[in-house]
């Protein structure tokens, strides 16, 4: 079942940025996430959504009817932002109260509600707390439990984590996925950090100067890419330049299948884990110009007559190899794109 429905959306601004022709639909239950670097359209998206902007064409439909029309307040959305947005001369139970008393829920209602929210994002017995005392993580989880006592049809998160350090980054995105899971609340999520998006959403949504280069689950668009800008922007990817002919790709003395039969000059790509070293004597000679061990794997720095390469191994692989060495290497998958 269709949730949310953005049909032929068109947003432009003065100074030419914005989104054309953005059409998703969103299911129900599902996390999709809007990704892509500053001033590709994802916040005007996600903006449009909640009504903080209108766009120029296009419809948006939440649940089979159209919110153009409404004010945020009057949509059946909630937003969490970047910054926690909490009232800080107010304590926990009022900063989740303040929307439930608008709709003039009762108190034993209201009561019940933020004691099932705070149980939500792992916060019991924190009502009475002002959000001065309470850490960024903390005060973010009250964001998110606030926007759950709406009971929107569709959860909107914008880089709700990007103000936290790492670990707790990490921690937050855990959370919400089993919120999600528990809940089975609708949610898209904006961000620009492509380990958040492939860690929590059942579909990315990769976009570039307004428009959608792909859309597909985090495996697809990681092993999948279907233009060169995705590859570039998702995961770490050496470029290299070869030769299309006939059903052949060739990269130096390496020969792989056209499989997107390109012909001419192509940007073969490949993924470091996808690079295999061998004896000087098997496939392309490279020489070794780094070994870096980070945590179980290891990232080697390899100079080779295509520039400079970087492959991901093993740490127990590289005990024996050192900068200066000669070695062979091979790639076990590649992708292909016409030059640009």
């Amino acid at each position: 079942m269709i949730q949310l429905s953005i049909q032929n959306l068109t947003k432009r601004y003065k100074t030419g940025d914005g989104v054309s022709g953005i059409n998703i639909d969103v299911g129900k239950g599902e996390l999709v996430t809007l990704l892509g670097p500053s001033g590709c359209g994802k916040t005007t998206v996600l903006r449009s959504i909640g009504g903080f902007l209108e766009p120029d064409s296009g419809d948006i439909l939440i649940e089979g009817k159209s919110v153009l029309k409404l004010p945020p307040e009057k949509r059946p959305t909630a937003m969490v932002f970047q910054g926690y947005n909490l009232w800080p001369h107010m304590n926990v139970y009022n900063n989740l109260a303040f929307g439930l008393k608008i709709r003039k829920k009762s108190k034993s209602e209201i009561d019940e509600a933020i004691r099932r929210v705070l149980d939500l994002v792992r916060l019991p017995g924190s009502e009475k707390k002002y959000p001065g005392q309470l850490s960024g993580g903390q005060q973010q989880r009250i964001a998110v439990a606030r926007a759950f006592l709406l009971e929107p049809a569709v959860l909107l998160l914008d880089e709700p984590f990007s103000a936290l350090d790492a670990k707790l980054r990490h921690e937050m995105r855990e959370e919400l996925r089993d919120i999600q899971a528990s809940t089975g609340l609708t949610m898209v999520f904006v961000t620009h950090d492509q380990e958040e998006a492939l860690s929590i959403s059942d579909r990315i949504i990769v976009m570039n100067a307004g428009n959608i280069e792909q859309m597909a689950t985090p495996q697809e668009i990681y092993d999948h890419p279907k233009t060169l800008f995705v590859a570039q922007f998702i995961g770490k990817m050496n470029f290299i330049q070869g030769k299309a002919e006939g059903s052949h790709v060739h990269v130096k003395q390496l020969r792989y299948a056209n499989t997107e039969q390109l012909q001419g000059d192509v940007t073969v790509a490949v993924r470091p884990e996808d690079i295999a070293i061998s004896k000087p004597d098997e496939g392309m000679r490279a020489t070794i110009h780094q070994i870096m061990i980070l945590g179980h794997y290891a990232e080697v720095s390899l100079e080779t007559e295509c520039g400079n390469l970087k492959a991901f191994l093993p740490r127990d692989s590289v005990k024996d190899m050192y900068p200066g060495q000669f070695v062979g290497i091979t790639f076990s998958k590649v992708l292909t794109y016409k030059s640009a």
